[in-house]
């Protein structure tokens, strides 16, 4: 097991009616005067949130402004443009209502709001994170688990960087399951999926004597593929809406790596695929995760037959090696199209055309590698982009 350093202070309010608490959660941090409430879609209306934000923030005479223009994928130009909304009408606080779109535009944005420079510049690692507006959130969306991680993702349309530091972590998030009831079949699909990306990315190390995460992982592993196949079957039922939703915080918010070396190589190959072709992010992680463990499973079969073995059951008394990772890949293939995604590039209607381009920008041409069980060069990433098709 690796040294580690654990700390996570992001309070959890989870559970019907727990939005209820946002004016009072807000003020506590240095008497808020004005908020700007980030969200995207007609959600913030639909669900009753708005008018709830609304009523609290008025009972402590909170002042706040709402933008609604946040799209997938984050982009630069608008977190530029909420960053001098946000200076020039001294904000003190920012609450995003939505998914990890929203919660990570949030995030860019506290961090660029005090800030003289261009907010780029903490995502290529010119400027070092030293501090943020304070930032609230209020989750509609069981997937990214940015809730409580000290990570965004942002894109200036060349490039798709993130940032890692405790200083973005939310100071509060409210998580009431029932406001993912009315999100569609596909939607719950994809966010399920990330929320198994996650926990896979943790999951393959090559660290010895780290059975407590093993076990756990494994536990939130098989929670996933389980209610997750029921939830796409039972699309308005509260109480697997709530395990997914505990499942996506837990799934990310690192206590899942304590000890552990972390790959994450399938997200950064992915946010090249978004990036380029503006996918969605956890249909993205589909089809990259199962090229992904094709690949790697020539250089550690290893790893993928204890994957096979523990998640999925499968003999290895009557299965050979290569036929426990075969059937394991099948497995998790199988559970993706449960969900309702697409397993292929070639699904996506997508072609090898960028494939180099990718792979040039991802490793810096060719100067970084990427991943940590195996760290993967350009052409290690083309292939792997291959075997997606």
């Amino acid at each position: 097991m690796l040294n580690f350093n654990y700390y996570n202070p992001a309070n959890i309010y989870f559970g019907k009616g727990e939005e209820q608490r946002v004016g009072e959660l807000i003020n506590k941090w240095s008497k808020t005067k004005k908020v700007l409430v980030l969200f995207s879609g007609d959600y913030y209306e639909k669900l009753g949130i708005a008018g709830t934000i609304r009523q609290e923030l008025d009972k402590f005479d909170i002042q706040y402004f709402e933008n609604g223009h946040v799209v997938p994928n984050p982009e630069l130009s608008l977190i530029n443009e909420l960053s001098a909304f946000v200076k020039q009408q001294n904000i003190d606080f920012v609450l995003a209502v939505g998914g990890g779109s929203v919660i990570d535009t949030a995030k860019a944005t506290a961090l660029g709001s005090l800030y003289d420079g261009d907010t780029w510049d903490y995502f290529t690692g010119e400027k070092e994170v030293t501090e943020a507006l304070p930032i609230g959130a209020i989750s509609t969306v069981a997937s990214s688990g940015s809730e409580m991680s000290p990570a965004t993702i942002v894109s200036n349309k060349e490039y798709k960087l993130g940032v890692e530091s405790e200083i973005i972590i939310p100071k509060f998030s409210i998580i009431n399951p029932e406001f993912t009831v009315k999100l569609p079949k596909y939607n719950t699909g994809v966010g399920t999926a990330d929320i198994l990306s996650h926990l896979l990315e943790r999951y393959f190390s090559k660290v010895e004597h780290t059975d407590i995460t093993d076990f756990l992982l494994e536990g939130a592993i098989k929670s996933t593929l389980i209610n997750g196949v029921k939830l796409i079957d039972d699309l308005e039922n509260y109480d697997l809406r709530g395990e997914m939703s505990l499942t996506a915080i837990i799934a990310h918010n690192n206590s899942l790596e304590l000890g552990r070396e972390l790959d994450w190589g399938s997200h950064r190959i992915e946010h090249e695929l978004s990036g380029q072709y503006g996918i969605v992010h956890g249909e993205g992680m589909v089809v990259v995760t199962l090229a992904w463990m094709k690949y790697i499973s020539t250089f550690y079969p290893e790893q993928l037959v204890k994957y096979g073995i523990r998640i999925f059951n499968i003999d290895p008394i009557i299965y050979s090696e290569k036929e426990i990772i075969d059937l394991a890949i099948e497995k998790t293939k199988a559970f993706f199209i449960k969900l309702g995604m697409r397993t292929t590039l070639t699904e996506m209607e997508i072609k090898d055309d960028h494939f180099e381009a990718m792979a040039k920008r991802a490793t810096k041409d060719d100067s970084q590698t990427v991943g940590h069980l195996k760290p993967l060069n350009q052409q290690d990433i083309v292939e792997i982009l291959k075997l997606a098709l």
